[in-house]
This record gives C-alpha cells, structure tokens and sequence, in this order.
C-alpha cells in the first residue's frame, strides 16, 4: 500500500508545470511501489496480483484497479491544498500468506525497498550535479520540490530547473512512502512484514484486526499522526547528507 506525500504550504494557484512534475514522481513512484509488490508475491508462489497484470512498470492496471487513489485524490489534494495525496494497492491471496509468512513479509517489504531504490537513485543523481556546479543549494528552499536548484542564471522554463524539482520530489516523495509504509500498523506494509515475521504472535493479532474498515481508519489516523515525529529527524539527516 502507498501512502501520500505533503508539500507543506497551501497552494493558492494552480501551476500546471509544477503539478505535472509532482504528478508524473507519484505516478512513477506508486506504480515502482505496486509493481514490487506483486513482482514479490509472483516469485513467491501468489500468481494473484500477476494475472491482474500488476507485475508491470505500466501505471494503466494499476490506475484501473485504483482510479481514485492514483488520478482523482493527487489531482484533487493538490489543487487544494499545494500537497499531493493518494494509494494503489496491489492484490494478493491471504490464504497463501498465511501458509508462507516469510514470504508474505518478503512481499510487504518489496514495496517500501522500491520506495528506497528510487529515494537513493535520486540523492545520487543531485549529488553528482551538484558535485559538478551543475545544481547549487537553492535561494528558496522547499523540502519537498526544491532542495537544489540549477546554477547561475536559468530562464525559469529550463529543462534544467524541471529536472532539479523532479529529483527534489523524487527523493523527497520516496524517502516519505519508504518510512510511512514501513509504519507497523494496519493496513500499512510494516504491519505485514511483522505478520509474516512473527505469525506465531503478532501475526495472529494482525490476523484477527485486519480487513476490519473501524481498526485501519484507526491505524492510518495512528500513523498520520506519529510519523511527523519519524519524519522530522529522517530529513534532518537527509539535508545533511544531501548539503554536505
């Protein structure tokens, strides 16, 4: 499961150019997310997820099975609130999860990871530009879509400055959905991964709580809430990284 990504100010107008890179970084994201999902469970036995053709880099099946959380929610929170929220999920046998829980927590955790792999693709790629004074320490920070901006004087509809807002909200975006689904509570993926680590205990309690609407409204309301604490000192580290 995806979770959502906060550019932190309302937006008080609608900036195509902007919405257009943060759009295409969730779509990108959401679907790597998916995709890993189901890849995971195919090679772990589930064939469920791929004979939905969810086993593909192809946003469309993932859209079809989640229209609203991957085109209509981004669309809307954005247009109100300057952030982009939304979901997709990928489908799965419990029954075959409960038979292998190892593998079910391999499958939990291959989403987060794909969050991962892009967050690390995209610190290198603005570590090397701004190695080489392609990209500098931006005038007007913004965690989310301009941690770095391009060098020099750059006409604002540079190739260069969509490029610099796209990594910015690439790494940005992917190191929140990693540490938001890793969030050990229902229906996010951490919640999975302890339940096929631990079937004999926590697994049977998870069991019992999950596909229940009242406990996951509560576990995402529970996690909202929570993860600005997590959040907060992971960036902290990120820009240190990232600035050197």
């Amino acid at each position: 499961m995806t979770g959502c990504a906060a550019k932190g100010q309302a937006s008080v107008h609608f900036d195509f150019a902007s919405f257009a890179v943060w759009f295409l970084a969730f779509l990108f994201s959401t679907t790597c997310h998916e995709a890993a999902h189901a890849w995971a469970a195919y090679k772990g036995g589930d064939t469920t997820a791929y004979e939905g053709g969810q086993v593909t880099l192809d946003p469309l099946p993932h859209i079809r099975r989640e229209p609203f959380g991957m085109l209509l929610a981004p669309l809307l929170s954005y247009y109100w609130w300057g952030w982009m929220m939304g979901w997709a999920s990928a489908p799965y046998d419990p029954n075959w999860g409960r038979r292998h829980p190892r593998r079910w927590a391999l499958m939990a955790l291959a989403g987060p990871m794909a969050n991962l792999a892009l967050a690390v693709i995209a610190f290198v790629a603005i570590k090397v530009l701004l190695g080489m004074g392609i990209f500098q320490v931006p005038s007007h920070f913004d965690l989310f879509s301009n941690l770095v901006e391009p060098a020099g004087e750059v006409a604002a509809r540079s190739p260069l400055r969509a490029i610099s807002m796209l990594l910015s909200v690439m790494l940005s975006l992917n190191v929140m959905l990693t540490l938001f689904n890793l969030m050990p509570v229902l229906p996010l993926d951490g919640a999975s991964v302890l339940q096929g680590l631990f079937p004999n205990s926590l697994g049977k309690l998870y069991d019992s709580m999950r596909g229940t609407p009242m406990i996951e409204l509560l576990g995402l309301l529970i996690a909202w809430n929570l993860f600005p604490h997590l959040s907060r000192p992971a960036f902290q580290i990120l820009l240190r990284l990232v600035y050197g």
